[in-house]
């Protein structure tokens, strides 16, 4: 069972989400925030969010400007924008009487949640799967693009099909972004999920991660499961243990 729901953007246009609810009384709230252009209704998104809420907690997902079923354009969006619209949804739920008190991000969202716990005051515990240490790693996905974005200030990104605009402010942003200092003060519980068989963004950007980090920390290893989780039960294996760590926090 799920709630659609609409809200703004730090810039202005409205972001599409999905409460997954549990069907008892909820245990607690997250936020998920998915991958560099992935959307919320990627599978590694909505298998666990689906599954998080059958263990009974209930967690919003949500596209990023420009992405699914969002308004925007996803070429005037960052890393920091990113980082932003995840603090704004949480502030969505905490205004809905749901306060959150569970991040959750994979990849790209990840690396957003990191930075966002700090911006979130309600927030006790956060959850990194598959997450580039350096939000700057993402630079691979469009590498044989840079010169023509620093020459031209932008390009189409194909995703998927679907052409997206790569613009300069997005590069530099990314470039700029250094997770070090925040992690070092997360000041929450942390749970580090990677995968080491992960060909998109290596197990030791998790290794990384976790040392950065103060106690109390946690890694649990991904065995076989692939960047965006697609395998059978991979996200869902994810989650449950997502859940069982999370319950002292919630």
């Amino acid at each position: 069972m799920a709630e659609r729901v609409r809200f703004p953007s730090t810039t202005g246009p409205e972001l599409a989400g999905l409460v997954d609810l549990p069907e008892g009384e909820p245990r607690g709230w997250g936020v998920f925030a998915h991958g560099f252009t992935l959307g919320k209704d990627c599978p590694a998104a909505n298998r666990i969010c689906k599954q998080l809420a059958a263990e009974g907690i209930g967690m919003l997902r949500f596209d990023n400007l420009g992405l699914g079923d969002s308004e925007g354009d996803w070429g005037d969006g960052s890393f920091s924008h990113k980082v932003a619209d995840t603090v704004r949804a949480v502030e969505f739920m905490n205004d809905s009487g749901r306060e959150v008190h569970l991040l959750v991000g994979h990849s790209f969202g990840g690396s957003a949640v990191l930075a966002a716990a700090h911006e979130t005051p309600t927030i006790a515990a956060v959850v990194s799967i598959g997450a580039p240490y350096d939000p700057g790693h993402v630079e691979h996905a469009y590498d044989a693009l840079v010169a023509r974005i620093e020459e031209d200030g932008e390009a189409p990104f194909l995703v998927g099909g679907k052409a997206l605009t790569l613009k300069r402010h997005f590069i530099e942003d990314v470039r700029n972004a250094d997770l070090r200092e925040q992690i070092r003060t997360l000041r929450r519980a942390l749970l580090v999920m990677h995968s080491p068989t992960d060909n998109t963004v290596g197990i030791e950007h998790a290794s990384e991660i976790f040392r950065a980090a103060r106690h109390p920390r946690s890694f649990i290893s991904l065995e076989g499961a692939d960047h965006l989780l697609t395998g059978k039960n991979q996200a869902v294996r994810a989650a449950r243990i997502i859940s069982a760590w999370a319950d002292p926090y919630l």
